[in-house]
């Protein structure tokens, strides 16, 4: 009889580095929503499970059952060796620990390949999530990275991070860089997804005393910052950067790289070019064509997003700390001169 294993005991035994859990529902739905550092080996694609909800709903129970077991057996062995190729321990899960989860850890014990099946599927691991988001107290201190648009932000962060200092990158949970660009290049995160890879983060770091995380607006491409992070992250010690236009052109063209995705970015632009007068939407829309992004960069940033950008931390002297530099390398180098040590020294 297949051994079935609760959530919280399955969480501990993925945090030891030992066990992994593997995911047996359908790609589409593993890409929506999945226990982070899962595998997918699916009982079914997309399409099959399509087919068979159809049979479920249009004909009956029983022949959505049949066409299942009749799918199924066909993948057996490719299905067997998929799990003969894992090298830990490993617990299976579908939806809400139902036929799928069932069927695959009965298969793989026949076959004499030890398993265990999460008890309430995945549903339970979402609403584990959502009770982290809404009741956890969240203890670490926020310093926050503001400036304009090309300040080179996440940049920053990623190299603080590199250099062993405690960080949430923000944009890369999301698989969105925030603006009206942002997806371009990238495969954003659904809420849910967004949302488990934020609760891993946060138990990683929740003994920190400070983080690094970027000052964000409430949306991100189409995920939402939870309240608990969003409030922390405006009540935390902000850093303002200040960088010369022309680093900033240098950043957004390098972390962009419009040059791949020349249709999207002219396609995203028609987004926003009413906001710009009829002359400068014209002059960005040439400078496109042209292929001219550094020209694109500089316009956009003095006429649509320097004018929008929210100086809320300036009007709190107190809570803020600017940082002028010529370049970002300068920049990470005031951080770690001027801000670390007085984090250090509990003066900031």
């Amino acid at each position: 009889m297949v051994q079935e294993i609760a959530l919280e005991e399955l969480l501990e035994r993925i945090r030891s580095g030992q066990h992994i859990a593997v995911d047996v529902r359908s790609p589409k739905e593993f890409e929506e929503s999945a226990i982070p550092n899962s595998l997918n080996i699916p009982v079914f694609n997309n399409e099959e499970r399509a087919e068979i909800g159809t049979l479920y709903k249009q004909v009956s129970p029983e022949a959505a059952k049949e066409r299942g077991l009749e799918l199924f057996s066909r993948k057996l062995p490719s299905f067997i060796n998929e799990f003969k190729a894992i090298e830990r321990p490993f617990t299976v899960y579908c939806w809400r620990g139902g036929m799928r989860s069932k069927t695959a850890a009965t298969v793989l014990e026949l076959m004499g390949i030890e398993t265990t099946r999460l008890t309430g599927g995945i549903r339970s691991y979402r609403q584990w999530v959502v009770k982290q988001l809404e009741e956890q107290e969240f203890g670490p201190q926020f310093i926050v990275l503001n400036g304009y648009t090309g300040s080179g932000k996440t940049t920053i962060l990623r190299k603080l991070k590199e250099m062993g200092h405690p960080v949430i990158d923000l944009e890369q949970l999301a698989g969105h860089r925030g603006s009206i660009f942002g997806q371009i290049g990238l495969k954003p995160n659904s809420q849910k997804q967004f949302e488990s890879q934020l609760v891993e983060e946060m138990d990683k770091l929740k003994t920190e005393p400070f983080i690094f995380i970027e000052g964000e607006s409430k949306r991100i491409g189409k995920v939402v910052i939870p309240s608990l992070l969003f409030d922390k992250k405006e009540a935390g010690k902000q850093i303002i950067l200040h960088l010369p236009i022309e680093e900033r052109v240098a950043n957004l063209v390098r972390d962009y790289e419009p040059h791949k995705y020349p249709d999207l970015f002219l396609e995203a632009f028609q987004l926003i070019k009413k906001r710009l007068t009829p002359a400068m939407s014209l002059a960005i829309e040439e400078h496109m064509e042209k292929q001219e992004f550094d020209a694109v960069a500089e316009l956009l940033l003095l006429h649509y997003y320097d004018p929008r950008y929210k100086h809320s931390a300036f009007r709190n002297p107190e809570r803020h700390i600017d940082i002028h530099a010529n370049t970002t390398e300068e920049a990470i180098d005031k951080i770690c001169d001027v801000v670390l040590p007085a984090i250090a020294q509990s003066k900031y």
